[in-house]
């Protein structure tokens, strides 16, 4: 199993991915790079960001004819497309019936209409390009959590027939023991989402387009962005697609929540298991207002072995320590929970997420709300990243082009849909706020740095600022300003990725400061020292 020893680092290469723990699909492909930006340019569309969204609206738009320049602060695919799971899905992380609530009948259509069409230009555009990425359709299967009630499942089916989606109602789920009734959405899919965007790449250079990675934008208006080297970028029309926008500093951010989501890939017996789908509905005694549910598949991985990938027991980036279970724990839990469903040998990955959950289900994308009409956001992927960055490709060039799109009212990020999802939002907004508070770390005068063990990190006070103090194996002593760059919030340590995580907005940092997440554009102030040979008490009154 040599390929499971790649897959923690003693640090964050935020080139490469946002954590200490690489995704199957990073470990599985050399990086992705390209050029630096070495010089100013002029093009009709810059997109800040190359993960799925940026790269798919990137390929789109060569192909019309358009004038397309990428710019991506780490490699291709280093952000959340590269610790995705990659479901490609028509069932989505919310409910059918909850989305006709909100959106009405029309509106649900639209939102199953759209995510078939995501799955079906995804396949399409494999065998245009000719790309070889383990592309599969499957069959994907939503079971009930012990916490829910099978009347959901009842509803769920009217409301996803209703959608106009192809579903069945099973006593069981095949593959899955002990799942007892569920329902079975057909025509679902499966891919290995760098292989994708390699291909994508590929084609988008041929087209005419040009991608710059280790090239980060430092500032983005309507005008075009300037790079952290000085350079600009001048272009008609802009679009950030970089998970969460960094480019807007408070009215998205009020409008979806961040959450971590966790990861791991055990072996099977090749070919025991049947590839496909699997969705619990969600656990409502851990959090009845965005219930966390666990959802599994299948990869090749070698000639013996299938890699079953299984994530879930989410949690609030930032709050972990909230419901009190540890970063391990969580590993263990969604290891036993896969273990009584399925015949796993061995663990060999693992790794985090994050996922952008919007206030009302449904992604935001199109023209940037309080902005001149020619910048563009997407952002709220709300667990269907691979589908909503897809769906994206779609509607962003048609509002570059004028075109008229019937989507585009659904993912408006203008939208405000308070009074139909209020309830939901200022649950999760102010809990959030309140945990926070009540674990703001107002004892940090207190902390002693022999109390930081190896691979720890907690904050502490010298006068009257805050530090982020983080002792590495070597016991030096990595040391980073405790306010988020975005609004000031004070971080948290996450001893899952080795990094410093914003509870308010979900900005992270390495444990060198360097931001690897938005909404913060910039880089916590950073020193380094090496660690007292005694115990040295910080802030001392």
């Amino acid at each position: 199993m040599e390929q499971a020893q790649q897959n923690e680092h003693k640090g964050i290469d935020s080139n490469l991915t946002s954590g200490i723990h690489s995704s199957y699909w990073i470990d599985s492909l050399p990086a992705l790079q390209f050029m630096p930006l070495e010089g100013s340019i002029e093009t009709d569309v810059v997109i800040v960001g190359g993960g799925m969204a940026g790269i798919s609206i990137a390929y789109q738009l060569t192909r019309q004819g358009k004038k397309v320049v990428v710019i991506e602060d780490g490699d291709i695919g280093s952000g959340e497309t590269g610790r995705t799971t990659a479901h490609l899905a028509t069932a989505l992380d919310d409910r059918y019936y909850e989305l006709e609530r909100i959106f009405g009948k029309e509106g649900a259509r639209y939102a199953a209409e759209s995510h078939r069409t995501a799955i079906d230009i995804i396949e399409q555009t494999i065998q245009y390009e000719s790309i070889s990425c383990d592309f599969e359709r499957v069959t994907g299967y939503l079971f009930l959590h012990p916490s829910d009630q099978e009347a959901s499942l009842q509803k769920e089916y009217a409301a996803a027939r209703e959608a106009g989606l192809d579903v069945e109602l099973l006593d069981a789920a095949p593959g899955l023991s002990r799942s007892g009734r569920c329902l079975a959405f057909a025509n679902q899919a499966q891919f290995h989402p760098l292989k994708y965007l390699h291909g994508l790449c590929q084609a988008i250079t041929a087209n005419g387009g040009q991608l710059f990675t280790a090239t980060k934008a430092v500032e983005i208006d309507h005008t075009g962005v300037v790079t952290d080297q000085g350079f600009r970028v001048d272009a008609a029309f802009v679009v950030v697609a970089t998970n969460t926008p960094v480019n807007d500093r408070y009215v998205m951010h009020l409008k979806q929540f961040a959450y971590r989501t966790y990861v791991i890939g055990g072996l099977v017996a090749k070919d025991a298991i049947p590839h496909a789908l699997w969705w619990d509905t969600g656990d409502f005694k851990a959090n009845a207002n965005i219930p966390p549910y666990h959802y599994v598949r299948l990869q090749s991985y070698d000639e013996t072995h299938d890699l079953l990938i299984c994530g879930g027991e989410d949690h609030a980036t930032g709050l972990a320590f909230a419901q009190h279970i540890t970063d391990e724990e969580r590993y263990r839990q969604l290891e036993c929970w896969a273990r009584e469903k399925f015949d796993i040998t061995e663990i060999i990955y693992r790794w985090s997420g994050q996922v952008m959950e919007p206030m009302d289900s449904l992604a935001y994308i199109g023209r940037n709300p309080a902005d001149k009409d020619n910048v563009f956001i997407v952002t709220g992927d709300s667990g269907n990243g691979m589908t909503h960055a897809t769906i994206a490709s779609l509607l962003i060039p048609d509002l570059i082009q004028g075109n008229v799109n019937k989507w585009k009212k659904i993912y408006d990020p203008q939208r405000f849909k308070f009074f139909r999802s209020g309830k939901t939002w200022l649950k999760e907004f102010a809990g959030g706020l309140f945990r926070y508070m009540r674990e703001y770390p107002y004892d940090a005068d207190a902390v002693e740095l022999s109390s930081i063990g190896q691979g720890g990190g907690k904050i502490v006070e010298l006068g009257n600022s805050k530090y982020g103090v983080h002792r590495d194996e070597e016991d030096d002593l990595h040391v980073v300003a405790a306010e988020c760059t975005h609004l000031h919030c004070i971080v948290q340590w996450n001893n899952d990725e080795q990094s410093w995580d914003c509870p308010c907005h979900g900005s992270r940092f390495t444990y060198k400061g360097k931001v690897i997440n938005g909404p913060a554009n910039k880089d916590l102030f950073y020193y380094r020292e090496k660690a007292p040979e005694t115990s040295t008490r910080i802030g001392s009154k």
